[in-house]
């Protein structure tokens, strides 16, 4: 008697939780019915707006120069606008042909003496995080020590590591070869 009391109320259970839990969903709106569709109430205000024009959470605060550019600024930085340092694989030493990009920081901080550069060290993915925030900030210094052995005041430089936290994860070698760098980054105040 016990056992058929336990079946019926895993039985009365059961059948509550499927009547109960399978509502159906509320229908999607169609384009027409959301908030700048065609037919809404603010079509007219927002009917030449194009993408360039609207900002998504992600990319808030940031504002673009040129449309064609990666130029990204925002009240406190401006990134993009210097080139980035590349390094060999699990190298921290600058290349010859790599010093003329930090020779152009130094001619913009020359022009621009309210300004400051921040070195962010990076690295591509292979590597343990520890290993990688080190090389990555080995290579944020010898980017400043070249620019401090060219007359650069180091108060107006600042490194970062970053290591592989920025890096394609699987990356082609080509993809690696663009995580292995030092990016210059404009500090405005």
């Amino acid at each position: 008697m016990k056992i058929a009391a336990k079946l019926f109320s895993l039985l009365f259970i059961s059948a509550v939780v499927l009547v109960t839990g399978c509502s159906k969903k509320p229908a999607r709106p169609t384009p027409d019915q959301t908030m700048f569709g065609p037919n809404s109430a603010n079509a007219g205000a927002n009917a030449n707006l194009t993408p360039t024009d609207v900002t998504t959470t992600a990319d808030a605060g940031l504002t673009t120069r040129d449309p064609n550019s990666n130029i990204q600024e925002d009240e406190f930085t401006i990134r993009g606008l210097l080139q980035d340092v590349y390094f060999d694989y699990d190298r921290s030493a600058l290349k010859q042909s790599e010093r003329a990009k930090l020779d152009e920081a130094i001619k913009y901080l020359a022009e621009h003496p309210e300004h400051r550069i921040l070195l962010e060290g990076h690295c591509d993915w292979r590597g343990t995080a520890e290993y990688n925030l080190g090389l990555g900030d080995r290579r944020a210094g010898a980017a400043k020590q070249y620019l401090t052995g060219k007359a650069v005041d180091a108060k107006k430089l600042e490194t970062l590591s970053k290591g592989s936290l920025d890096a394609t994860k699987g990356g082609t070698e080509e993809q690696m070869g663009k995580d292995r760098k030092v990016s210059i980054v404009i500090l405005k105040k």
